[in-house]
């Protein structure tokens, strides 16, 4: 596949910066500090208010949220707990390297669902844990002569970073592994107290034999769970689907002191512990990619019921892979763009805006083709928006009336019930981007064309437009924060300075003025053929961002 990005490599040392990344109000706190003693009851949330669309403007009726949930195998209403409030828990990172988008897109599915159960006005607690010790990162850190838990700590921030970048709110709580070995090891203590575990030689396994219900999840049998296959390989265990809770201690390797001697958990244990710990043993939602239903998400079901008969968890949410050529995208293949490769040469949102294209649970293929396509789009979506805003600033807000015309009430009026109807029928992103067009559209007829001009109540009307897209657009996580970026991103892919931009346009009206015609489309076509659209109007030429001609070729084939 042809790409402008190379795959990434596993980078053996970055050197740490002291310098401080100013996330503005991104602030990553724990919200609250779990009790050492894991109890089986559910935990409540704090608040957020949600987002309406204000202005005169009647909300639709309400529509139910319907989620496709893993362990029933069907889309189902979404019916919390506690009415009015929502647990979610999100698996999150293991941290030993850079994030690929294979890991953005999970992060950008469950935020999406964070801010639209927000909007629908809920209070969510949303916890996204860090695996900060695992055999990944002990092996990374052997390599880098560095301490496990040091590089773990390095690899949290840089993924938090990318979290900013991608405009993924931070969630209510973020623990990690290594701050809760206590609720851990009290986790596997009953596991084993209530018969569900055995320890072998300083290790503890869960014997999958006592759980009946184990395949509910991932629809397996116990007999296809064969050693060696997503399994390890280990004759002292019962059963070959057994699996560690606590691993004996290997020498150079980080250890905890346990009743059965020094070692680390196992990776399934931290997740039962961390959920409990903050939500109960009764929460709502439980997601991550589909990777994870088996063997990780099973083995979660099994260890919490082990310690709480009570434990259930109502929606299990996963999304689909990001490939490259048809395969997975993973760190294990070597077929992956880490996400700052990624946004280096692309605005974040347009990263952001590819993910959201595809339904969360379909795969999901990645092509500079969709890519430059996205920031094509973004790029028209903020150009609308941020003349729109030029349109109003010269206008005094108080003298504006307070109606607008019944065919701007009817674009909003269908605009929002399409969103609120898409977005409740399981997340359907695809549909809600599709559907900025009419709105987007109208906005630049009402500002650049001549009939458009003249109507009535003309700055009403963008006002109104303003507002519903903002909303819509920030309930997706697609809000601007920087609109020249986009430009400035361009003009890296253009291997181009904004000077030789406005260098060429002065040598193509040159060129024009002289009747020079034929290097007047030369010009042109070589600044479009690296992404750099001419724009002429009677105030003369300016330059957008735009697909190279080269991949708007491949758009027409692949159409």
């Amino acid at each position: 596949m042809s790409t402008l990005l190379k795959f990434y490599r596993p980078l053996f040392s970055i050197p740490y910066s002291t310098r401080t990344v100013q996330l503005g109000t991104h602030r990553f706190h724990c919200l609250f500090k779990p009790k050492r003693r894991i109890r089986c009851v559910s935990t409540s949330s704090h608040s957020q208010p949600s987002i309406g669309i204000g202005g005169k403007w009647e909300s639709p009726e309400f529509s139910e949220l319907w989620l496709q949930n893993t362990i029933s195998r069907k889309k189902e209403v979404f019916r919390p707990k506690t009415e009015g409030k929502v647990g979610m828990y999100v698996c999150g990172v293991t941290a030993y390297d850079l994030s690929h988008i294979g890991h953005a897109r999970v992060y950008v599915t469950f935020d999406v669902l964070y801010r639209y159960l927000r909007h629908l006005g809920y209070q969510v607690t949303y916890v996204r844990n860090f695996t900060d010790v695992d055999d990944k990162i002990i092996s990374r850190a052997k390599e880098l002569g560095e301490d496990p838990i040091s590089l773990s700590r390095r690899y949290c921030e840089e993924f938090n970073r990318d979290m900013v970048y991608l405009h993924c709110l931070p969630p209510s709580a973020e623990p990690r592994v290594s701050d809760h070995m206590p609720q851990i090891l009290d986790m596997i203590k009953q596991i084993i107290e209530n018969g569900y575990a055995y320890i072998v030689d300083g290790d503890v396994y869960f014997s999958v034999e006592k759980f009946p219900d184990y395949g509910r999840l991932s629809g397996r049998k116990l007999e296809d769970n064969r050693a060696g296959e997503r399994v390890a390989v280990d004759s002292r265990k019962k059963h070959p689907a057994d699996f560690a809770l606590w691993k004996t201690a290997k020498e150079g390797e980080p250890f905890w002191d346990s009743p059965w001697g020094p070692g680390r958990p196992g990776w399934h244990i931290e997740c039962s512990a961390m959920s409990a710990a903050y939500l109960g043993y009764s929460f709502d939602i439980h997601g991550g990619g589909m990777d994870l239903v088996f063997p990780h998400h099973e083995n979660e079901i099994a260890q919490s019921c082990a310690v709480c008969n009570h434990s259930n968890i109502s929606y299990w949410i996963h999304n689909g892979f990001v490939t490259v050529d048809s395969e997975k995208m993973s760190k294990s293949l070597g077929n992956f763009f880490t996400i700052r490769q990624v946004i280096d040469l692309y605005h974040p949102l347009a990263l952001r805006l590819f993910l959201l294209g595809t339904h969360y649970q379909s795969p999901i293929n990645y092509a500079d083709v969709l890519l430059e396509s996205a920031s094509d789009r973004i790029f028209y979506i903020y150009q609308t928006l941020h003349d729109c805003e030029s349109a109003l600033s010269q206008r005094d807000v108080v003298t504006l009336k307070d109606t607008i015309p019944p065919d701007t009430v009817n674009i909003i009026n269908n605009f929002y019930n399409v969103f609120v109807t898409s977005m409740s029928d399981d997340l359907h992103t695809p549909v809600v981007l599709a559907a900025l067009s009419d709105p987007l559209k109208t906005i630049n007829d009402l500002l650049h064309t001549r009939k458009g001009k003249k109507q009535e109540l003309r700055i009403e009307s963008l006002a109104a437009f303003g507002k519903i897209l903002g909303n819509v657009l920030s309930t997706l996580g697609l809000m601007p924060e920087s609109y020249s970026e986009l430009r400035d991103k361009a003009l890296k892919r253009a291997k181009l300075t904004e000077d030789q931009v406005l260098q060429k346009i002065d040598e193509r009206t040159a060129a024009r003025k002289n009747k020079e015609y034929e290097r007047s489309d030369i010009i042109r076509k070589d600044l479009a053929a690296v992404g750099i659209a001419l724009m002429d109007s009677p105030d003369g030429t300016t330059w957008r961002p735009a697909v190279p001609l080269a991949i708007q070729e491949q758009q027409v084939s692949i159409t």
